[in-house]
């Protein structure tokens, strides 16, 4: 099945409307300025309404939109006089609580505009702090989430996912067993044994997002582990409307979480999650853990401003 990654394709990326309503397009977790994942980006959005906010990112078409309402200054924080906004992120669809890949984009549209520093952003899932810097030339972000939780997958939802995948058990990694993570919300984990697994995508979109639906899974995080510090990852997202994610900040936070709790790095540890590549829109995520249990986890990455002629069908 051949899918358009994050609406790239979408000939309302170009709509007018939608450009006067002060949208930017990035796209996260880039490689070197090529592939990563596009989110729309609103950089001021005191005078939008719910409604209009859902409109936008309708028209925008990408998985998700970010808006943005800046609070003023905290005096404290993890460094003390950050910036604070309100941040909320829409999906064609519907809101969601947290987006990690549109966080990346709108920490590193706002140090393009600002200048580089430390803010404070409010989402429904909590306060996530996000610090920019520049690296070789470009701003990196970081994103620190939510205190992290990690459970047992429920053994029916285990098998139901499967069947939509259209994987069969013995096809998973015993040495990662299946848990939903959660770093902002929900998602649940599946290691594949082998490579040729993980890159033979071919599921039940309907079955996988109704069953999503009910749990409230963000997206089904795949993974097959290439060495101890670097994985592959494939995250399917049907609630949002996306067949496939080809960067999921969100995720790699829950599954750095996943990865400290089971006792599988130890940290601190550096955690390269590697996506997109099957989609032909490769994307790196750097997760970074710390020890104890109840620390957020740290995601780092690049975002590039999209040329509009990139927006083709």
């Amino acid at each position: 099945m051949t899918n358009h990654p994050r609406g790239l394709a979408s000939g309302t990326a170009h709509d007018d409307h939608t450009e006067r309503s002060g949208v930017l397009r990035y796209s996260a977790f880039d490689v070197d300025g090529q592939g990563g994942n596009p989110a729309g980006v609103v950089l001021d959005a005191r005078h939008l309404d719910d409604a209009r906010m859902q409109e936008i990112a309708a028209e925008v078409g990408f998985s998700e939109t970010a808006f943005l309402v800046e609070e003023g200054t905290a005096g404290e924080g993890p460094v003390g006089g950050d910036r604070r906004f309100r941040i909320r992120y829409f999906s064609p669809l519907d809101e969601v609580a947290f987006c990690g890949h549109a966080t990346i984009a709108t920490a590193v549209a706002l140090a393009e505009r600002d200048g580089v520093g430390n803010l404070l952003l409010g989402t429904s899932a909590g306060e996530v702090a996000v610090e920019t810097r520049h690296e070789d030339g470009r701003v990196v972000a970081t994103l620190t989430s939510v205190t992290p939780v990690v459970r047992a997958a429920d053994e029916d939802d285990l098998a139901e996912a499967l069947r939509a995948l259209r994987w069969e058990a013995a096809e998973l990694d015993p040495a990662l067993p299946p848990r939903v993570a959660n770093a902002g919300n929900d998602h649940l984990v599946l290691a594949a044994a082998t490579r040729e697994r993980l890159a033979d995508l071919d599921y039940d979109q309907k079955a996988l997002g109704e069953l999503m639906a009910r749990r409230g899974w963000t997206t089904v995080h795949l993974v097959w582990r290439e060495t101890p510090t670097v994985f592959h990852a494939r995250d399917p997202f049907p609630p949002g409307g996306v067949y496939e994610d080809p960067a999921t900040g969100a995720a790699a936070a829950a599954f750095g979480a996943y990865l400290r709790a089971l006792g599988l790095v130890e940290p601190p540890v550096r955690v390269t999650v590697r996506q997109g590549e099957d989609m032909g829109r490769p994307s790196r995520l750097l997760v970074d853990l710390a020890a104890g249990a109840t620390t957020g986890v740290r995601v780092s990455g690049t975002a590039v401003l999209i040329d509009p002629a990139d927006l083709v069908s």
